[in-house]
């Protein structure tokens, strides 16, 4: 039995969470392309922003789920528009998916972790980026809990080659990482008219919270939801991994999360909870048919998953009845997430393309379901020019 240490923080939260993902974007190579700055920089820090991505180091509460120190990024552009990205990078909830030492399915640190090796929404120079202007806060992601955790847990670590028997201590501090993000940005950023809170993978998961927040805190802005990569997690296994988080008694607060039981946190209620109390939000998701990273979290978490798109229409068709203006793009083959990917570009169904349906989601402009017919392949354009 894990021993659990409970956060002194105290979380006031509108609330969603569930099952777990993972992102292809891990264990990058570092690169000196940013500027560091201290987190509790001056009021008009906006204006100071040097160009490119600035490093800011809140300290306090923060931390990664090794214990060591967190950091977020913010690349200064176009005041009025942001976007908001959660960084993907895997999920844990026991000892065996847990262990640095071993084989764990997460990013434990930041050590590794640079923006400016992104491409997609993330490739400020490419002729097509729909938002190669915009100011952008990047949160990224380091404690295994898909940025909804407030839990310290203790697991006994079994003995396997090269490795005794050990304690490990992770750190699912996911909320506190990410309140720090928001804190900085509403006091020190200029108001914003539109927000695009997006994420891919893990950050795909939380995103619909965490457009709530900010619809909260910036209440005259136009707010877009865009997850990707994330919309087939349906069930739990034995033990939901939230219940290791300890993410429902952080949401305790509100009175749908109070009284929910631990089974009910799932996918669509994710949807759910957050249209229901921000209704002007715009919900949208982005997958592919088969996503082999789902499937193999899926698997993680003792959850049969022979078609994966099986699972997106029925989490789909939930949602909708909760939320009647969610839209999403389901593209055909096994690749997982696209935002931070050169296919951004290319991917389309029936002529409709990723790129050009994501900038009329953030522009306003009406967008319809987009579903593919031959679901078993990705169907591509030719790149554009860069």
């Amino acid at each position: 039995m894990p021993a659990i240490h409970r956060s002194p923080r105290a979380v006031l939260l509108l609330p969603i969470v569930c099952l777990v993902a993972c992102s292809q974007e891990c264990e990058l190579p570092p690169e000196d392309s940013t500027t560091v700055a201290a987190a509790s920089a001056p009021a008009d820090a906006a204006s100071q922003l040097e160009d490119g991505w600035n490093v800011f180091k809140p300290g306090g509460e923060t931390t990664c789920s090794d214990g060591s120190p967190y950091h977020f990024y913010v690349r200064p552009g176009d005041a009025s528009r942001w976007v908001f990205f959660l960084q993907g990078g895997g999920a844990c909830w026991n000892a065996a998916t847990c262990d640095a030492d071993g084989d764990p399915s997460y990013r434990v640190n930041l050590a590794t972790f640079d923006p400016a090796s992104r491409h997609g929404i993330f490739a400020f120079d490419h002729p097509e980026n729909p938002f190669a202007d915009y100011t952008v806060v990047l949160a990224p992601y380091c404690t295994g809990d898909v940025h909804l955790g407030d839990r310290v847990v203790t697991y006994e670590a079994p003995a396997y080659e090269g490795h005794e028997a050990h304690p490990l201590t992770v750190r699912f501090q996911g909320l506190a990482n990410v309140q720090a993000v928001l804190d900085w940005t509403t006091a020190q950023l200029t108001a914003p008219q539109f927000i695009l809170v997006t994420g891919s993978s893990a950050g795909s998961i939380p995103s619909p919270y965490y457009a709530m927040r900010l619809a909260e805190l910036h209440p005259e802005a136009r707010i877009v939801q865009l997850g990707d990569g994330s919309g087939g997690y349906r069930g739990f296994g034995a033990v939901p991994p939230h219940e290791q988080w300890g993410t429902l008694p952080a949401l305790s607060d509100i009175p749908e999360f109070a009284s929910m039981e631990s089974q009910d946190l799932d996918f669509e209620a994710l949807f759910a909870v957050a249209a229901a109390h921000q209704p002007n939000i715009t919900f949208a998701q982005y997958d592919t048919a088969e996503d082999d990273v789902q499937k193999k979290f899926l698997g993680l978490a003792e959850v049969e998953a022979d078609s994966l798109l099986e699972l997106l229409q029925a989490n789909q068709a939930d949602i909708r009845a909760e939320v009647p203006g969610f839209r999403s793009f389901i593209a055909g083959g096994e690749l997982h997430t696209i935002l931070l990917r050169p296919d951004f570009y290319t991917y389309h169904v029936d002529g409709v393309r990723m790129r050009d349906w994501v900038a009329d989601l953030a522009a306003g402009k009406p967008v319809d379901d987009v579903h593919c017919t031959d679901c078993r392949q990705a169907e591509i354009v030719a790149p554009a020019e860069n």
